[in-house]
């Protein structure tokens, strides 16, 4: 009879340490998709916000290179992807690619001395560098609780709770490397601007 008793208290302390286990990290993962969610919705408010930006930008350069055709409808088309995407991995690559075209849009400031000294211009470049900043501190951290998530949700024996719970891995949101050369550029705080999106491109 002691034996028997002894194996139902052995079996119940098994089960509430399970018990705990299962709802202690079914917490964690709650608590850890709510961290990435929240990193996103930072990433996501300031890639619209230099999406916002993009408009103005390129009519002040189509004021001075309307022949620009071609580029212009590449950046409008990267900007339109960019606000129509539904996912982080949409909009992670639709963000590379609005900057590439941001890239090669800038490169075309270098054919017209007059627009570098455009007080507008000037302007939406502090406002662009400012919000690119902003996008490099929030990707930041989005990456950095990605990587928690990610891991947690792989190890074992979190994944057995994850996978009924249904988790997938987010995506990290990686910068494309570089394409080619910056150019020298020569005004204001716009040099650093176009020699990091060209490199993004």
């Amino acid at each position: 009879m002691k034996g028997v008793l002894a194996a139902i208290s052995v079996l119940l302390f098994l089960v509430i340490v399970v018990g705990v286990y299962y709802y202690s990290t079914y917490n964690k993962l709650i608590r850890l998709q709510e961290e990435v969610e929240a990193a996103w919705s930072d990433v996501d408010i300031q890639l619209k916000r230099r999406a916002d930006l993009i408009p103005n930008l390129v009519n002040v350069v189509k004021g001075y290179a309307q022949h620009e055709k071609e580029i212009f409808e590449y950046v409008a088309k990267a900007r339109s992807q960019l606000i129509n995407a539904k996912t982080p991995q949409e909009e992670i690559k639709a963000s590379n690619n609005l900057e590439g075209a941001i890239g090669r849009l800038l490169l075309i400031v270098e054919q017209y001395p007059q627009l570098k000294a455009n007080e507008e211009f000037t302007r939406l470049m502090d406002n662009l560098e400012g919000t690119e900043n902003r996008i490099a501190v929030a990707r930041k951290r989005y990456n950095d609780i990605v990587k928690i998530y990610n891991a947690t949700i792989r190890s074992i024996p979190a994944n057995i709770i994850a996978d009924r719970m249904g988790l997938k891995p987010y995506p990290y949101f990686k910068v494309q490397p570089a394409q080619t050369k910056p150019p020298k550029v020569n005004f204001g705080n716009s040099t650093s601007m176009i020699g990091s999106f060209v490199c993004a491109g």
